[in-house]
């Protein structure tokens, strides 16, 4: 019982050692800087319109699939049936394909201009690294207003 006290009192030390070595060597004058990604891409008019544009393409869809399954079901005949439920698939794949595609794109655009908003706010501020605020447990500078202002 002892040894494992002893044990794991060493560990703690020599951990309690690194951690003060690891942070005595920081630079003087290290500026962090934080942001909530989230609450920034949440606020802007940009993801606003892409989500109100995908639900009206998801509309879109559901509206053609409706129309293709009562095209369908007044087909006279099942190879007629299947000919008409293959096009229908085909155009659907195609649709949803273009859909999503242009989803990625503008997600990607929108992504490059945060990245480019944050690099530019962190050169001009002087900070030498920007973490997202949900994986620092303490310390930094918020810059997440400053973001949002931008990014809208």
């Amino acid at each position: 019982m002892n040894k494992k006290i002893l044990t794991i009192t060493a560990i703690a030390f020599i951990m309690g050692l690194t951690a003060n070595y690891a942070l005595s060597n920081v630079p003087v004058g290290f500026n962090v800087a934080v942001i909530d990604v989230q609450r920034v891409v949440s606020g802007s008019s940009q993801i606003k319109s892409l989500k109100v544009e995908q639900e009206v393409k998801n509309k879109e869809l559901i509206k053609f699939v409706e129309n293709a399954r009562k095209d369908v079901a007044k087909a006279p005949n099942k190879s007629k049936k299947k000919a008409l439920e293959d096009k229908y698939n085909t155009q659907l794949r195609a649709m949803k394909k273009s859909m999503d595609a242009n989803y990625r794109k503008k997600v990607s655009e929108f992504d490059a201009n945060i990245t480019k908003v944050i690099k530019n706010a962190a050169e001009e501020k002087g900070y030498n690294i920007v973490l997202a605020k949900g994986a620092v447990l303490y310390g930094g500078t918020d810059i997440t207003s400053e973001i949002e202002k931008a990014v809208k």
